[in-house]
């Protein structure tokens, strides 16, 4: 852990608490995830291996913010497959796949979030067995498949385009490393995501500037279908079934 955490831990703190007293918003998943992501970041280079990042995090809240996040495992293996996407945007290293508990604790006030990282300790070689030192690697997560649809991309001054879709984590935003990289100043670099979730297409916020609304609301995480129209900036996106033959994205 670097010497700065406990002080930015504190004004982390002090910016946190006012809004959660003030507005009393329900903790959303994208927060916890963030909070991980710094966690991870904060203790880079763990054991003197450079990019080597934690893949355990215990994560303590309220207990009424952990009776709002419903299924509570199905949470926590959403925020894991973040991590494991954020780890790979940045080209960090894992070395075991991650793993995400959600602990109740009445320490904290609601909207306060506290990780607590750490690392799979390395497998030994047993008796007379050689394992390479071939530093970590990164695991895959199963993709939880979603229905099949086509995500139709209307951008200012551009031409139509479509992306199909069928539950693998989709990044929507400026960035290059989005699955959906926008051409519009009024998107964030990392505007939202889609994802599969209990056999349906989720799409979440992902804390972006400008906010994000479908068919006219803005949402913070929302169940599509098809005929939504999800706006973004100036750019459009309409959910439509996908036709037979354009297969499923990978």
């Amino acid at each position: 852990m670097r010497a700065m955490s406990r002080v930015e831990r504190f004004f982390e703190r002090l910016v946190e608490r006012p809004s959660a007293r003030l507005f009393r918003t329900r903790l959303q998943p994208v927060q916890i995830l963030r909070r991980i992501e710094r966690a991870m970041e904060s203790e880079r280079g763990a054991e003197g291996r450079p990019g080597l990042v934690p893949d355990q995090f215990v994560v303590h809240i309220h207990p009424d913010d952990l009776a709002g996040l419903t299924p509570p495992e199905q949470v926590a293996g959403e925020l894991a497959s973040g991590a494991l996407t954020f780890a790979r945007s940045h080209s960090y290293a894992l070395r075991d796949r991650p793993r995400v508990t959600l602990q109740p604790d009445a320490r904290l006030r609601p909207g306060e979030v506290e990780v607590v990282a750490s690392l799979t300790p390395a497998r030994e070689a047993a008796a007379g067995e050689q394992v390479p030192d071939t530093g970590t690697r990164l695991f895959e997560i199963p993709v939880v498949r979603g229905p099949d649809v086509m995500i139709e991309v209307r951008e200012p001054n551009q031409a139509a385009r479509r992306v199909p879709a069928s539950g693998a984590p989709i990044r929507i935003g400026r960035a290059p490393d989005c699955e959906i990289v926008l051409r519009d100043s009024r998107a964030s670099r990392r505007h939202a995501r889609l994802a599969a979730r209990g056999g349906v297409l989720v799409l979440t916020d992902l804390g972006s500037t400008n906010g994000t609304r479908v068919n006219g609301h803005r949402i913070s995480e929302v169940v599509l279908g098809a005929g939504d129209r999800i706006l973004i900036g100036e750019t459009t996106l309409t959910v439509e079934p996908a036709t037979a033959g354009t297969g499923a994205r990978p």
